[in-house]
């Protein structure tokens, strides 16, 4: 792994050079050391937070406070990578000037290195205010968890309607990286739109729901592909990097086992006590 500290140049210059950007979504100061060494490129502090972390119907309950609050955590884990913290929705579509309060927050009180705005395709005056406040943007375009309804929901949402859609997304990309976007992630993008995209801008393309080989780079979520996700215990036909949320529970089966039984636990700092 490069240990030197990864920017947008560098971001930038990995997709002139053809590598593959590596972007991982991680909400804790543990999992942001663990993803960090790995050697990632890009560490996303996502609004997904709201219902993996804290059990929210939807990313649409997530508050600026609470963006904030876990930002600040993934920083303090974070030596290498780009850190890029989501808009929760609302400040964004509050206005221009709640746009660049809300990424001025982000960066000054949460540690961000570039702020992400889901939707941003119809908000080039908020991404050119925060690019020109010199905070770099992470532009979020396509059919998006801030986006989904009114194509019906994210279950809508596949590789066909965003073929369908082709012209129309590559020309939000050109737009977003002449509003001064350093960055875009083409969500539900599919090998058609997708590619287009890549091809029609300087910037890098990632993304991670409906995306591919034929982006820039990848964003997954570590809880899904470590298979950290309470749906995941039973689920074995999807396939992971590692199956956690099983290991978890056997784990604390086991230890809830010894306690019952009388048993001395494991782990850090357990001593056999005599008497």
């Amino acid at each position: 792994m490069d240990a030197k500290k990864m920017t947008i140049p560098a971001l930038q210059q990995m997709k002139r050079d053809g590598q593959k950007i590596v972007g991982v979504v991680v909400y804790d100061f543990q999992l942001a050391r663990i993803v960090d060494r790995a050697g990632v490129d890009l560490v996303s502090v996502g609004d997904s937070v709201g219902i993996n972390l804290w059990g929210h119907a939807s990313e649409l309950e997530v508050t600026l406070d609470e963006m904030i609050l876990t930002c600040r955590a993934v920083r303090r884990g974070v030596e290498r990578a780009l850190v890029s913290c989501d808009f929760p929705y609302g400040p964004l579509q509050e206005g221009v000037d709640s746009a660049v309060r809300a990424a001025i927050r982000l960066v000054k009180e949460g540690g961000a290195d570039a702020v992400k705005l889901d939707g941003a395709a119809a908000f080039p005056d908020a991404v050119r205010a925060i690019a020109q406040a010199g905070i770099p943007v992470w532009a979020q375009f396509g059919i998006t968890p801030h986006t989904a309804m009114r194509y019906g929901g994210m279950a809508a949402a596949g590789p066909e309607l965003a073929t369908q859609m082709t012209d129309q997304l590559v020309d939000e990309a050109r737009r977003l990286e002449e509003a001064g976007a350093s960055l875009l992630d083409f969500t539900n993008s599919g090998p058609v739109a997708g590619a287009a995209a890549v091809g029609a801008v300087s910037i890098p393309v990632i993304g991670g729901l409906g995306g591919g080989p034929w982006l820039d780079g990848r964003v997954r979520a570590a809880f899904a592909a470590l298979g950290y996700l309470a749906s995941a215990i039973d689920d074995t036909r999807t396939e992971r990097y590692a199956h956690l949320a099983r290991t978890a529970l056997d784990g604390m089966t086991a230890f809830a086992d010894d306690v019952r039984a009388a048993r001395q636990i494991r782990g850090h700092g357990a001593r056999t006590v005599t008497t």
